[in-house]
């Protein structure tokens, strides 16, 4: 899918906020290649993904996000992020050695 942009709105924008990562976050981690898996637990009424990555300083975030179509451009909607703890960095940075080594 052709992504063009993002869909923020006061809505997701507050929401993203109050777990201190702005929007400059999560746009920085949708352009440097993120692990991306749909998030089947939560996709009853939508389709919603998850996205781990990392910013531009170099710390991990966590984004729950779903696609949205506006004026007929492909947008991504995030719904929640937040920043990654150090257990959950660990483990994700193993899972992407692991990922290399079969390359």
């Amino acid at each position: 899918m052709r992504v063009s942009g993002f869909d923020w709105d006061d809505g997701n924008h507050q929401k993203v906020l109050k777990h201190g990562v702005t929007r400059a976050d999560i746009e920085q981690v949708f352009t440097s290649q993120p692990s991306i898996e749909p998030d089947l637990r939560h996709s009853d009424v939508e389709e919603r993904y998850r996205a781990v990555g990392q910013t531009a300083g170099g710390r991990y975030v966590f984004i729950v996000f779903t696609f949205r179509l506006r004026n007929n451009r492909s947008l991504i909607r995030p719904i929640s992020a937040r920043f990654m703890h150090q257990k959950e960095i660990k483990a994700y940075e193993k899972a992407v050695s692991k990922i290399e080594d079969r390359s």
